[in-house]
């Protein structure tokens, strides 16, 4: 299994997580104070699930900005598997979860940049949500913005 099916794998199964509320109701119950955090990243993944299926549409469609859909696709799936892994770490209290926020914020960043420029309402909202991600991601990574 290569590296990006891996990702894939462990995506789906912390985007089921964070779906199901799986990482909110552990955060509750533990009486933990990153509950925002949860919705940050829950968010994220909606939204960039949500833009990415857009602009597989519009890149099917073809045009003058098929090429451009088709790379925020790209960095839209990615994106969310980021947040997904991140969401499921911090749920689970690893001491990894401080990799996955970095490389988390640097996915939000990347894919913020992706799907700047499109008018779209969904690809604003993308934005919007991965640039929040990535502010929360780099407080809770130590990263520097």
């Amino acid at each position: 299994m290569d590296r990006r099916e891996l990702l894939g794998v462990l995506g789906a199964g912390a985007a089921g997580l964070v779906a199901s509320g799986g990482g909110a109701a552990h955060a509750a119950e533990e009486g933990h104070e990153h509950d925002g955090h949860y919705k940050t990243l829950t968010d994220c993944v909606k939204l960039c699930n949500a833009a990415s299926h857009h602009c597989l549409e519009q890149a099917k469609k073809g045009g003058a900005h098929a090429d451009h859909h088709a790379k925020a696709h790209e960095a839209a799936m990615d994106c969310q598997a980021f947040c997904s892994l991140t969401a499921a770490l911090m749920a689970r209290s690893s001491p990894m979860a401080k990799y996955a926020h970095q490389a988390c914020a640097d996915a939000c960043r990347d894919c913020a940049a992706a799907c700047e420029g499109h008018q779209d309402a969904i690809m604003k909202e993308c934005v919007k949500a991965c640039l929040d991600c990535e502010k929360m991601c780099r407080s809770m990574g130590g990263g520097k913005s």
